[in-house]
Parts: structure tokens; C-alpha cells; sequence
């Protein structure tokens, strides 16, 4: 892994020991829709607390050097409160419930994500993948077939849901929950956007907002606006279809060990949702190859 070295490695604060006072008396604590697995999610004025998980400490790490780059479309670390909360800042604007909303497919909606994560992926570039930055799943259960995607370069968000974008005046404006952040490459990063921006899943398990979205020529508006290469196009299919596979096992893993929101998305049948999509990818392999191509 690279060494943490570089202008941001003396501006980091030790999250560890840094509080959050509140700046009077709290307001009153409005719970938060969170994801499929975070729970105890509550925006207390202009703050949101978040309960501590095994992800916490790299997030603090992550949103601090963000915040020292400049970067400004993600939530800041503010500290741990009084309850022992992570506690972030509000980022105001609107973000996709389910079912999503119709602006959700546009395309000026898609490619404005697009760039945000480039943005993202820019920014935090220079960081390459720190020892502190190791995934919670280090080893990969038994049965999962190994990564076609290379080594790592940077802490890729790798949950680039409508759920977790927050939008402004029909833009993309901030990145949230970075829980799933993790080392990865940047094809892995937009193979991840173009699951959910782009529609790559059989048409019946999209939201029916995304039911009438091309996949191969979403797919090309989207790595165009991200400004993907051409090495990493050539590879990106073979990337997707070998995340789709890895997911399947991934996820059974975490619904067996961690329970929770993982248990209730594979009881819910996700890891079927994933086969489909496995063999989706596999029959439209060739259409979507030659759109990025």
C-alpha cells in the first residue's frame, strides 16, 4: 500500500480523541431515511449523527482529508458527541427516496453525477491507499472468484446510489455514506455509477423510473462525462460482470456474519436480484462493450 505521506498527513486531526460541543441547547433530533443497512440515523439541526460502526474511523479519516483538500461535495467530521455519535455536517438539498423520483433518470441528472465522482475520485487521488485504509472484509469469503480489476490506486465511494447523492437546483452537489468506501480502481468506481445510473440490471429489477433508460447509450453519456480512458473502457464490462459475481458471495457473507440491514436484503432476495443481473450483464456484454468503445 502507499505510504501516508504528503502536505495532508500534518493537517490530519486524531479523530479519536476530538469532541463535538454542541454550540447550546441540542435541537430536537429528526430521524434520517438511511440506506438499506444504516440504522439510528437522526439530523439534529445543521449536524447529522450517525451511530459508531467498524467503518467509522476510516470515514473520519477520509471526510478530514477531503476537508483539507477543499473539497466540497462531501459532509465534514465535526466530532463525536455526547452520546458517542459520529457526528457530521448536514449537506441541505435533496436526495432520491424509493420509489426514486423522475429526475433520477435524466440524463442531465446522470452525467451531473458523473462529474461529481470524478471530482471525488480527483480529489482524493493524491492520498493512493493508506495502511489505515484496509477494508473491513479484508479476506474475501470462501468460493468468491478473485478481482479482475487490478490493484488499487485510491478510496473509491463504491455506493453511488440516488440515495446517496444529494442534489441542488437539479444538480449533484455531495457525496454521503461512505461506509462502503474502500481501495479500488477507477473502472471498479464506474462500474459501481453505471449500476445505478445507468440501468445495468435487467429491466424488471429497476426502479420504474429507469425502466425506459437505454443501458449501452446511458452507459456512453456517463463515461464520457466522467472522463474515463480508453484502457479503462476497453475493461469495464469484464469489471462489471466480475463484480456482479463477487457481490453474490459478498453479500451472502455479510448477511451471515453481520446481520442486520444484510440479513434483511438477502432475505429479501437480493442475492437473486444479483444472479439476474449477473446473467444480464453476460447477454448484453457485447451491445455495451461497443457503446463505451
Amino acid at each position: 500500500m502507499a505510504p501516508e505521506t504528503g502536505p495532508w498527513q500534518h493537517r490530519t486531526v486524531t479523530t479519536e480523541t476530538r469532541r463535538y460541543v454542541e454550540p447550546g441547547e441540542p435541537e430536537p433530533a429528526v430521524p434520517l431515511l438511511g440506506g438499506d443497512v444504516t440504522e439510528g440515523l437522526v439530523r439534529v439541526g445543521d449536524t447529522v449523527r450517525r451511530p459508531v460502526s467498524d467503518t467509522s474511523e476510516r470515514v473520519r479519516r477520509l471526510l478530514d482529508f477531503l476537508h483539507s483538500a477543499g473539497f466540497e461535495g462531501a459532509p465534514r467530521f465535526l466530532g463525536i458527541d455526547g452520546s458517542g455519535r459520529d457526528t457530521l455536517s448536514f449537506v441541505p438539498g435533496d436526495t432520491a427516496g424509493r420509489p426514486w423520483p423522475s429526475w433520477v433518470a435524466e440524463e442531465s441528472s446522470a452525467a451531473g453525477v458523473a462529474r461529481l465522482v470524478r471530482a471525488y475520485d480527483d480529489t482524493v487521488q493524491p492520498l493512493g491507499v493508506p495502511e489505515w485504509a484496509a477494508a473491513v472484509d479484508a479476506a474475501d469469503p470462501p468460493g468468491c472468484p478473485p478481482s479482475v480489476a487490478g490493484p488499487p490506486t485510491f478510496l473509491a465511494h463504491m455506493d453511488i446510489t440516488p440515495e446517496n447523492v444529494v442534489f441542488r437546483n437539479g444538480a449533484g452537489v455531495a457525496l454521503i455514506d461512505f461506509d462502503l468506501m474502500r481501495p479500488a480502481t477507477r473502472a471498479e468506481e464506474v462500474a459501481n455509477l453505471l449500476l445505478w445510473w445507468g440501468a445495468w440490471m435487467p429491466v424488471a429489477d429497476r426502479e420504474p423510473v429507469m425502466r425506459e433508460v437505454d443501458a449501452a447509450s446511458r452507459a456512453a453519456l456517463l463515461v464520457d462525462a466522467y472522463g474515463l480512458g480508453p484502457a479503462d473502457r476497453a475493461k469495464i464490462v469484464g469489471v462489471a460482470r466480475n463484480a456482479a459475481d463477487r457481490s453474490w458471495h459478498l453479500m451472502r457473507h455479510r448477511a451471515l456474519t453481520r446481520g442486520g440491514g444484510w440479513k434483511r436484503m438477502w432475505d429479501e432476495g437480493i442475492g437473486d436480484k444479483i444472479l439476474r443481473r449477473q446473467a444480464w450483464l453476460a447477454e448484453n456484454a457485447t451491445v455495451l462493450h461497443a457503446a463505451l468503445a
